[in-house]
């Protein structure tokens, strides 16, 4: 007995020894292995990260509420949700509204760069009209998207987190980056509209918009009402106007009544048209006035931007092709500019 147990421990410790000798061998390297994986993993989510979304300086927007005569203090990315809320409908593809966040989120920063205070209430950097941008906030969202407001709200603050931080530049300054609804099929050249020339608001064709419930608009207007507000005079036959000259985007340039010449801008505006691509027609004492798109025509035709999406472009794409010559770039930089003037 005395012999048989010094054996039997002899045998346990050898075994011992044979099973954990590999695994002490093996254990140093598996380790090693599974932090490289770790580290290469970490190292391509820190990649993967846009840069302008990490460290973003926190700005806030103070927005003059209309209609309560207040201003309010907001983060600028929640100002930008607030924005594409109320400025292009939800359901419109994840790419479109992306597109939209930019357009939105470069209009603040320039805005806040080279705001003119004369137009604003002391204090304010923009109002919540289409003066600037429209702008509604999570209550006033609440009240009018009822049951939808949690699906709609999800989708549109992920368009703005998968862009943060990103604005559109040309010659590394923010743009103006107008948009409208719906496009006649062409957008507008800025001067074409507006005096100012600038080099990324160029017409380029929008074929997309025809499927866009705003193309197409008849309305009538009274005989009387229509020489009022234009101050010109009709005469009795079906003649109204000669139009005598189009813009690049196929709108109305110049219409002559007579001698006295308007614009399509001003005949728009003062009729309060949907757009200046129009064509009328005398049925006794009312002019049947037709439209085709919505807006003033410069810059992103939303419907457009959603069209593009619908065949599968990027967010990128959209705005390079409204926009044309533009770059997407961090705000960061800018940002630092705005608190420190502040």
């Amino acid at each position: 007995m005395k012999t048989i147990k010094p054996m039997i421990a002899l045998f346990v410790v050898s075994a011992f020894v044979i099973i954990m000798i590999p695994a002490m061998l093996v254990l140093p390297f598996s380790t090693n292995q599974a932090d490289g994986k770790l580290s290469e993993k970490l190292e391509q989510n820190s990649e993967n990260k846009k840069p302008e979304a990490v460290n973003s300086p926190a700005v806030e927007v103070a927005v003059y509420r209309a209609e309560t005569k207040e201003i309010q203090q907001l983060p600028l990315e929640a100002y930008v949700t607030g924005v594409i809320s109320a400025e292009m409908p939800a359901d419109f593809e994840l790419e479109a509204l992306k597109a939209q966040a930019l357009a939105a989120r470069t209009y603040i920063v320039n805005q806040m760069l080279n705001k003119n205070a004369a137009d604003l209430p002391k204090g304010a950097d923009v109002t919540d009209t289409v003066t600037h941008q429209v702008y509604s906030n999570n209550d006033e969202l609440k009240k009018i998207w009822g049951t939808d407001y949690e699906w709609k709200i999800k989708k549109i603050s992920k368009a703005v987190n998968d862009t943060k931080g990103q604005i559109l530049t040309y010659d590394g300054k923010p743009i103006t980056p107008s948009f409208f609804s719906t496009s006649n099929g062409y957008t507008e050249n800025s001067e074409a509209y507006w005096e100012s020339e600038l080099p990324y608001l160029k017409s380029v064709p929008s074929e997309w918009d025809e499927d866009s419930p705003k193309f197409h608009n008849t309305t009538a207007i009274s005989v009387a009402e229509f020489e009022k507000k234009l101050d010109v005079t009709v005469s009795e036959g079906k003649s109204i106007g000669t139009i005598t000259k189009r813009t690049p985007g196929k709108r109305v340039a110049t219409v002559n009544f007579g001698g006295k010449k308007l614009t399509g801008k001003e005949i728009r505006e003062a009729l309060g048209l949907r757009s200046a691509d129009f064509s009328w027609e005398r049925k006794g004492n009312n002019i049947m006035i037709s439209t085709k798109g919505y807006g003033h025509g410069v810059g992103m035709s939303q419907y457009g931007a959603n069209g593009m999406a619908l065949e599968g472009s990027k967010y990128e794409d959209i705005v390079k092709y409204y926009y044309k010559g533009v770059a997407i770039q961090s705000s960061n930089n800018l940002l630092k500019t705005i608190t420190a003037k502040k």
